[in-house]
């Protein structure tokens, strides 16, 4: 059984910075291609940024974080992070850790549904 479980938000003023954390349990095949979404009331969850192990770690990034987010993994791949620099308010949201999509590449960041496991989100507040 797979298990996502997000750590690390909180609040944080414009430009600051903040570190999520994902622990996955279960079985690590699973983690090869997993990804940080991110939702804010009324709007649709979208991707933040990607990574697919398996082809040497390739990163892929919405253009609204690219340059300020950077997304790694732990060499077990049983932790997932997503550090978070020069925040802005539009940062502000909840954070969700996924895992195993079904897709490949930048498709697999547009495509939210292609993720068959979930974490619970920690939530993100970016302050003016």
């Amino acid at each position: 059984q797979v298990q996502l479980v997000e750590s690390g938000g909180g609040s944080v003023q414009a430009g600051g910075s903040l570190k999520l954390s994902c622990a996955a349990s279960g079985d690590s095949v699973k983690f090869a291609r997993m990804g940080w979404f991110r939702q804010s009331p009324g709007k649709e969850r979208k991707g933040v940024a990607t990574l697919y192990t398996l082809d040497g770690g390739t990163e892929y990034y919405d253009d609204s974080v690219k340059g300020r987010f950077t997304i790694s993994q732990g060499n077990t791949r049983n932790s997932l992070y997503l550090q978070m620099n020069s925040l802005k308010t539009e940062d502000t949201a909840m954070y969700y850790c996924a895992a195993l999509s079904s897709r490949t590449g930048s498709d697999a960041l547009r495509d939210p549904g292609s993720f068959r496991y979930w974490g619970k989100g920690t939530q993100v507040t970016v302050s003016s």
